[in-house]
């Protein structure tokens, strides 16, 4: 049964309630974790966050929960039964952080309005994630990442040209969403403890929070009247770069968009005669002759095994990528020097490896507890806590409110 944790790093005693659920709102939940938060999370008795239900697994316990929800303690809750409520009212008393996505309107239709919430705790941060937001006529729209990538504009400008429209290879917009969430929480709560003023509520929507993060394509559109199309991996704003096939069929990505990087990329591909051609004079002016540089740098990638065009790159002070699988990721001397994959405690598996904490402080630095656990693990001990004798507990558990 685990206790409320060890204070470390710079959140230590911030208190937050996390009855969120998937990805984007609890991952915001997780970064507060990171860095020292007491995340509390609540889930449905017997059936939990629906992310326990997530490939992959491992001995039917799914990997993807123990990221997403690391270094959290874990509760039950039935918020919808009158129990259930009245605990909830009691933990939203000592708490400074409530994490949500249900629906517009679900919390106070269970009767946790924001002006009950605020009546109990005047200095809460209510942190509240949705599809569309909580007003306008898409607010009662339910919606995932994929929803969110293709109405916010991101899965319009993925993809070749001739082909279908591309969504990444995760769900990015919850990351989006998460990050958004965790830094809007900071900034609230840096805006009442500054200015002495009362609680706050976020209204985070994530398609928003998708076409917040495509700077130029609004004012491109704007200004312009261009609508951003497809363009494969050629860059929208330097030349060359795109992704290139070496000759032991490995990838790379190049890029450059400043003109000493652009001599650099040429030099080391043995073609320093054209830095000072007036064709590609200016980033501008490579821009207009973008294909023609892809050709010369297709023709060298195809003549050259990775290590071989790694090592000229270097050489040169170039800008140059391998395009890594996870498997690379994980034996990259870089990434093993900065611990980037660390070893992490697990109840199942003794330790699990996954992503370190981002970012990195020097004098109060974060770092993971434990790795996600099961469901309803930390019940007892929570409610303990809020002050509940072993009997009420067990009556709550005998009627299935925990």
């Amino acid at each position: 049964m685990t206790q409320t944790p060890a204070a470390f790093g710079p959140l230590a005693g911030l208190k937050v309630l996390d009855i969120a659920t998937i990805i984007a709102a609890p991952f915001a939940a997780s970064l507060l974790a990171d860095f020292g938060a007491d995340v509390i999370k609540l889930e449905i008795p017997g059936k939990g966050d629906g992310l326990r239900a997530f490939p992959p697994f491992r001995d039917d316990k799914p990997l993807w929960w123990k990221v997403t929800n690391r270094g959290k303690r874990y509760g039950t809750l039935d918020l919808r039964r009158p129990e259930g409520l009245a605990i909830m009212k009691r933990m939203v008393a000592d708490t400074d952080v409530l994490i949500e996505n249900f629906r517009p309107g679900t919390l106070a239709d269970w009767g946790l309005d924001r002006e009950t919430l605020w009546q109990i705790n005047p200095k809460l941060v209510i942190l509240r994630v949705s599809a569309f937001g909580q007003t306008g006529p898409k607010a009662s729209m339910g919606g995932f990442a994929r929803i969110f990538e293709a109405m916010g504009g991101l899965t319009h400008i993925t993809g070749m040209p001739d082909s279908a429209p591309v969504h990444p290879g995760y769900p990015i917009a919850d990351a989006f969403g998460g990050l958004f969430g965790a830094f809007s929480i900071l900034a609230a709560l840096f805006g009442i403890q500054r200015n002495g003023t009362e609680g706050e509520e976020i209204d985070l929507a994530l398609t928003e929070a998708t076409f917040r993060l495509l700077e130029n394509l609004a004012i491109e559109y704007d200004q312009l009247g261009q609508v951003r199309e497809r363009d494969g991996n050629n860059n929208q704003y330097t030349a060359p770069a795109n992704v290139f096939r070496t000759s032991d069929g490995r990838y790379v990505t190049v890029t450059g968009s400043t003109d000493s990087m652009f001599a650099a990329n040429m030099r080391a591909i043995g073609r320093a005669d054209l830095v000072t051609d007036p064709r590609f004079a200016t980033n501008r002016a490579r821009m207009e002759c973008r294909s023609e540089l892809d050709s010369i740098f297709k023709s060298y990638m195809e003549r050259h095994p990775l290590g071989d065009v790694l090592a000229d790159f270097a050489r040169e002070g170039g800008a140059i990528g391998p395009i890594y699988s996870v498997e690379q990721i994980f034996a990259d001397p870089q990434v093993q020097a900065r611990e980037m994959v660390t070893e992490v405690a697990d109840d199942d598996f003794g330790t699990v490896r996954m992503q370190n904490v981002v970012p990195r402080l020097t004098r109060n630095p974060g770092r993971i507890r434990w790795a996600g656990k099961d469901l309803g693990v930390d019940t007892d001990a929570i409610l303990s806590d809020l002050g509940l004798s072993a009997d009420e507990i067990a009556a709550h558990r005998a009627k299935g409110v925990i």
